[in-house]
């Protein structure tokens, strides 16, 4: 385990390296962008540049509109021939790869063997422990799991966590990083499979697949019981303080008094749905009437200008949004 300190001070970042630059890896790009940095790509697929540079530019008017910090510019762009020219001059680097074990596993003890001494490089995965993917890294103790949600440059969480090989000052810095770059940040204390916001989901997730499997609502029946109900409360104030709310003036206790009887009550079936084709034809072509006519582009930009409606009429925009 390395006990290496970072060559520079989060405060001092310049480039940031974005290994893997799909949905997720491009978001990030975008994000560091947004946020004034150099930053360099690397994705071994041959279209990746291209799709990309689609992508940076499909965001940066959502970005123009919450506020770009000085110097930010798409021009700070570079993408590299390979992963190794990609981070050898790197302050910082995020690993977005496909969520496949033995391919983290081995990219991190690329990367790991390519960036300078004590760089910390931390991983997008959505549900993988540091410590199941830094076993083929021989400098592990700079592997932190930095996890975001789609799409990065917009939704500000960021959740942090180390393996049990990472030493505490790199998740430190980790968290110093993100937060100095705009995000809001989660620095967890132990590791858990799919991390915090990802367990959540998950649960309202396999809930919902279990009725559309029994016929018992649509997808679009779904989707509006969450943007029209528990949803618009979320966007300010989260479920436990909600649920307090509930309790009336006796807050939580008497919530937990009057209600927990009912937590008894089979509502839920948290273990997941047998996912068959029907259960998956019926969930795309729900998706398809409840898109209702329109395109990937077209969902995007409607998503994007939503959470900015939401970050301004709650006030967490910041200075800077226009």
């Amino acid at each position: 385990m390395s006990t290496t300190p970072s060559p520079v001070a989060p405060e001092d970042v310049r480039r940031v390296a974005c290994i893997g630059a799909g949905v997720i890896g491009g978001g990030w790009v975008a994000h560091f962008l947004a946020r004034g940095y150099d930053v360099t790509a690397w994705d071994p697929a041959d279209d990746a540049e291209e799709k990309l540079r689609r992508l940076v530019d499909a965001a940066w008017p959502a970005l123009e509109q919450i506020g770009l910090a000085d110097g930010a510019s798409k021009d700070r762009l570079t993408v590299a021939p390979t992963l190794a020219e990609a981070v050898a001059d790197a302050d910082f680097v995020q690993e977005s790869a496909p969520e496949k074990l033995d391919l983290k596993r081995s990219l991190l003890a690329e990367l790991t063997a390519a960036t300078r001494p004590g760089v910390v490089v931390a991983s997008s995965t959505s549900g993988y422990p540091m410590t199941d993917m830094h076993s083929e890294a021989a400098d592990n103790g700079r592997l932190v799991v930095g996890h975001p949600f789609n799409p990065p440059y917009l939704i500000p969480l960021v959740e942090v966590v180390g393996g049990d090989k990472t030493d505490r000052a790199a998740v430190e810095w980790a968290s110093r990083f993100y937060d100095i770059a705009g995000k809001s940040v989660i620095t967890m204390d132990r590791e858990l499979p799919g991390f915090i916001a990802n367990r959540l989901q998950e649960a309202l997730w396999r809930e919902a697949l279990h009725m559309v499997a029994n016929g018992e609502a649509t997808v679009k029946d779904i989707d509006d019981s969450i943007t029209e109900g528990p949803g618009l409360r979320w966007a300010f104030m989260g479920p436990m303080l909600t649920f307090a709310l509930a309790g009336g003036e006796g807050g939580m206790a008497h919530m937990l008094d009057h209600f927990g009887p009912s937590l008894k009550s089979p509502w839920t079936r948290l273990e997941a749905p047998e996912l068959d084709r029907a259960l998956r034809d019926a969930v795309v072509e729900g998706c398809d009437e409840a898109a209702d006519g329109r395109t990937y582009a077209d969902l995007v930009a409607e998503r994007d200008q939503g959470v900015i409606d939401v970050l301004r009429a709650t006030g967490r925009l910041g200075k800077d949004a226009t």
